[in-house]
C-alpha cells in the first residue's frame, strides 16, 4: 500500500515511525513531513488546504490511504473531500469531526446522549457570558469554542481570572476559535486520555496516557499544546477504562451514528476522574500530541493494518495488543514558548541521544539547514523512552534529554510525576 502521511509534527513522526514498521507498506509519503521524518517517507509540498489538489496527487502517485494527523484539515472535510475522490483516508467526517470542532457541540451532544461531562453554559457575548461566571463562582473553566490548537482553555481560580479569559476570547485572542464561549463547572480530580480506534460502529480500545499541560514544573504557568506525556497511566486501570469504553465511548459511537454521522478513525478521550469516576472534558478526533509519542511505541500490532480496518468497518472486537512496558515522552522546547518561542537556534547531540537503548527522537519543530538541525516552532523535539515502570523509563528519557546539546531550549524535569507519587 503506498501512503501519504499530513502533518509535520511530532505526533506525524511518531505515526509515521509506526506505518514503517507495517509488511503491507508500500512507498510512504509525508506532506510536509520534517527533517526526522525524511528518513522514513517522501517528503511533498502539497496545499492541504486545497482538497483537490490533495485528490490529484492520490491518483498521481496511486496512494492507497490517507493518514491525515492535524485537527484542522478533519474538521475542513479532508476526508469527504477524498471519498468523493475515490481515495480512502484515516479520520473522520466533517460532520462526525465536530466533536473537536466546536466544544459547545460536544456539550450538547453529551447532553442528549446521557455522557458523563461537567455541567455547562453557550454564549455569544462576553456580558452574558461573564454574569454566568460571577453566579456559579470560581474556580471555573473558561473554553474558546472552537480549534485553537489546544490552548483555548483556561482554568480560572477566580472570577477576575475568568472575566479576563472571556474578554480575551471575545478580543479575538484566540481569532475565530472565539466567536463563541463554553463556560463550565470545574471538576476536581486527576486527567487522563484515553484513546480508541473507531470503524463507525465498533470501537477498539487502545491505550491511556496523561499528558502535562502547563509549561511550568508543578503545574504551573500557561497551558500548552503538551509537554509530556507518559503512558499507560495508573490511574486508568481495567475497571475505569472499562467503564470509559461503555459508559463515553460506546454512545458517542451510537450517537454519532444516529445522527447521521458515523465516526471513523481515533476518538481521543480527555477525562477527568476523581472518586466518583470518569467524566468527559473534550473530544479531540486525532492522535493526540504528545501523547502518541508514548502510546505508539507500545503498540505491537501493525498500525496501518487496524487503520485500514476503520476505514473499511471491520475493526477487530476487542481491545489493541500493547507492550507491557510503560513509555514516557519530554518535550523540549525553544526558550520563550508558549507565548514567542525563539527560532534558528543550533541543536546539536541528536544522534548519540537517539542511539541510546530503549530511546526514540521525535521532531515537532526542526528544520535542516545545510548539515544542521535548527529549532523552528515551540515545541521542537520529543525524547520518549521505554521501561518496566514510569521510573525506568523517566530515567532513560531525561539521560538522552541531557545528551542533546541545545542551551536554547528548555523541558520540564517532572513528567510522570503523579504516576511515581502513586508509586
Amino acid at each position: 500500500m503506498n501512503v501519504l502521511l499530513i502533518g509535520s509534527g511530532g505526533r506525524e513522526h511518531a505515526i509515521a515511525i509506526a506505518l514503517a514498521k507495517s509488511p503491507i507498506l508500500g512507498k510512504l509519503f509525508v506532506a510536509p513531513g520534517n527533517p526526522g521524518m525524511a528518513a522514513l517517507g517522501e517528503p511533498v509540498v502539497l496545499d492541504v488546504a486545497d482538497h483537490a489538489a490533495v485528490a490529484s496527487f492520490c491518483h498521481l502517485m496511486n496512494i492507497d490511504l490517507v493518514v491525515i494527523g492535524p485537527e484542522a484539515p478533519l474538521v475542513a472535510g479532508l476526508v469527504d473531500d477524498l471519498a468523493s475522490a475515490g481515495v480512502k483516508a484515516f479520520g473522520p467526517s466533517k460532520l462526525a469531526a465536530r466533536l473537536e470542532g466546536s466544544k459547545g457541540f460536544t456539550k450538547d451532544f453529551c447532553r442528549r446522549f446521557d455522557i458523563p461531562t461537567a455541567a455547562y453554559a453557550r454564549f455569544s457575548d462576553a456580558s452574558a457570558a461573564e454574569a454566568h461566571a460571577r453566579e456559579k463562582g470560581a474556580p471555573i473553566v473558561v473554553k474558546a469554542d472552537g480549534l485553537a490548537s489546544g490552548k483555548g482553555v483556561v482554568v480560572a481560580m477566580s472570577l477576575a481570572e475568568a472575566e479576563a479569559a472571556i474578554d480575551m476570547i471575545f478580543a479575538g485572542g484566540f481569532g475565530a476559535a472565539g466567536k463563541e464561549v463554553v463556560v463550565e463547572e470545574f471538576l476536581p480530580g486527576e486527567e487522563a486520555s484515553f484513546f480508541a480506534l473507531c470503524d463507525g460502529r465498533r470501537a477498539m480500545a487502545l491505550a491511556s496516557a496523561q499528558d502535562h499541560k502547563r509549561v511550568g514544573e508543578g503545574e504551573t504557568g500557561p497551558n500548552t499544546g503538551g509537554m509530556g506525556a507518559y503512558s499507560p497511566t495508573p490511574i486508568m486501570d481495567a475497571v475505569v477504562s472499562d467503564k470509559v469504553m461503555r459508559e463515553i465511548v460506546a454512545p458517542t459511537l451510537a450517537g454519532m451514528a444516529e445522527m447521521g454521522a458515523p465516526f471513523k478513525g481515533v476518538l481521543f478521550v480527555g477525562l477527568m476522574i476523581d472518586a466518583k469516576g470518569p467524566k468527559l472534558i473534550e473530544f479531540n478526533v486525532r492522535f493526540g500530541d504528545p501523547e502518541t509519542q508514548a502510546i505508539l511505541p507500545r503498540l505491537e500490532e501493525d498500525l496501518l493494518a487496524l487503520m485500514l480496518d476503520c476505514v473499511e468497518e471491520r475493526l477487530p472486537q476487542r481491545a489493541a495488543r500493547l507492550s507491557p512496558l510503560t513509555a514516557l515522552s519530554v518535550v523540549l522546547a525553544a526558550k520563550g514558548y508558549p507565548a514567542a518561542p525563539e527560532k534558528g537556534s543550533e541543536i546539536r547531540g541528536l544522534e548519540r541521544a537517539a542511539s541510546m537503548p530503549f530511546v526514540s527522537i521525535t521532531h515537532a519543530g526542526t528544520r535542516r539547514a545545510g548539515e544542521k538541525i535548527l529549532a523552528d516552532g515551540g515545541r521542537v523535539l520529543n525524547v520518549t523512552a521505554l521501561g518496566a515502570d514510569v521510573a525506568e523509563a523517566r530515567a532513560r528519557a531525561y539521560a538522552a534529554v541531557e545528551a542533546i546539546d541545545w542551551p536554547e531550549g528548555f523541558y520540564r524535569r517532572d513528567i510522570g510525576w503523579r504516576a511515581l507519587k502513586r508509586a
